[in-house]
């Protein structure tokens, strides 16, 4: 169902649905300089996935690793952008929608309740999957630094993990999550300083041991690398709240593709010298690999408490699509608390951090990033498209559905395989 007759009334206003942005995003007077902007573009896609990379360049080579990333930083760039676009031309037409906020209005528009219902199922499942990655890090983290094999009966991994789950009732049911917002700025102040540390350890640990490295992983690997550097762009959720907020939103792609480029320095920075410091060692969890020592102590530990107190910021959008849908927007802790519940059941059950990564980015991330993307941009332009757009956008959806497809697929496999 098109957007001309779902969405095509004389009022043209959406229904006053909670969004996904609205527990994180707070409409001010003043809109964003583009430093500013910058920085929210920054804070809104570098997140725990960066620490994976070190260990998807072992697996694919560095030199594929170096590619996927730049591959993947400009098509996520472009589906970006494809959104901005579709709302700008909907917002420019006679008695345009002016309400189009987010990615889940956007979907509404352009596709009425099945549009909505597809962005809202991805952004569920893509945020669930963000927190039942933090789990496992700071689990996996926590039991490294423990080097103890049992913890009351429990495995470390388990007894850290339900050791989180009172605490995060607790920080999960606090209805509005407004005034724990500055605590995301925390989070990647440590996650910079502690990429600094960490790339700093790597040169020096490569001057003295200076490993064998393979530049080519092989096509095996492929769609596994693509599925964690998905995950480490993954931020297309953002994007319509970021633009709306520009204060000269006719530079915004220009400042979004500057912010794109700098993030992509810095993870082939990062993931490049994390496999060339520790070869064949490096680790799922990059951080684990790091010697003895108060500052390495203390990376891991921040890092920790950075992923322990970001996990309720975002379940919150998760929150908002449950007891939309099924509490009639109402608040219900018996939802929040058995979301929580599933999220660190899950978390158990994934042995791996990298290969969880891989596991969303490609299947969750590629849908929300780049299938519903240009899908829509194809829907809404589709009467006055040039062929080589409408090729491109068709191009995109299909590599999506292969991607998600071969990475789904590739991951589950390394997931489920017995690590020798």
């Amino acid at each position: 169902m098109g957007f001309d007759e779902e969405a095509g009334s004389s009022t043209n206003v959406l229904p006053p649905f909670p969004r996904e942005d609205t527990p994180l995003i707070t409409r001010s007077e003043h809109l964003s300089s583009q430093p500013k902007t910058f920085a929210n573009i920054f804070i809104a896609i570098v997140g725990a996935g960066v620490l994976g990379l070190p260990y998807t360049f072992k697996k694919t080579g560095w030199v594929f690793g170096i590619l996927m990333i730049v591959f993947v930083a400009f098509l996520t760039y472009h589906c970006m952008m494809l959104l901005v676009k579709t709302r700008r031309k909907l917002e420019s037409k006679d008695g345009g929608f002016s309400k189009i906020n987010s990615f889940g209005d956007l979907g509404f528009t352009v596709c009425g309740e099945v549009g909505r219902f597809a962005v809202d199922i991805m952004i569920l499942l893509t945020q669930a999957g963000f927190c039942v990655s933090y789990l496992i890090f700071i689990a996996n983290t926590l039991a490294h630094l423990s080097h103890t094999k049992k913890v009351l009966g429990f495995s470390p991994k388990a007894f850290y993990i339900w050791s989180c789950f009172p605490f995060q009732l607790v920080l999960n049911s606090i209805p509005t999550l407004t005034h724990l917002a500055p605590l995301s700025i925390f989070a990647d102040v440590v996650d910079i300083g502690a990429m600094g540390v960490v790339m700093v350890e790597d040169i020096m640990i490569y001057m003295q041991t200076k490993p064998v490295l393979q530049a080519f992983g092989g096509l095996s690997v492929v769609f596994y690398g693509l599925g964690v550097a998905v995950y480490a762009f993954e931020g297309i959720g953002m994007v319509l709240p970021l633009e709306s907020e520009t204060r000269d939103k006719a530079k915004f792609g220009r400042n979004l593709g500057i912010s794109m480029g700098f993030i992509s320095l810095m993870y082939i920075g990062f993931g490049v010298l994390g496999y060339m410091a520790f070869g064949e060692d490096t680790k799922d969890i990059i951080t684990t690999n790091l010697g003895k020592g108060v500052i390495s102590l203390l990376v891991q530990l921040g890092l920790c408490i950075n992923l322990f107190f970001t996990f309720p910021l975002m379940m919150n959008p998760v929150y908002e699509v449950c007891e939309r849908r099924f509490c009639e927007g109402r608040y219900s802790i018996w939802m929040r608390w058995a979301l929580v519940l599933a999220v660190s059941l899950v978390a158990l059950l994934v042995p791996n951090f990298a290969d969880f990564l891989s596991l969303v980015g490609s299947s969750f991330c590629v849908a929300l990033g780049f299938v519903l993307p240009s899908l829509f941009h194809l829907m809404v332009f589709k009467e006055e498209m040039k062929l080589g757009v409408l090729i491109l956008d068709i191009v995109i959806m299909v590599l999506g559905v292969i991607l998600g497809i071969s990475g789904t697929a590739s991951a589950t496999m390394e997931i489920f395989s017995v690590k020798v």
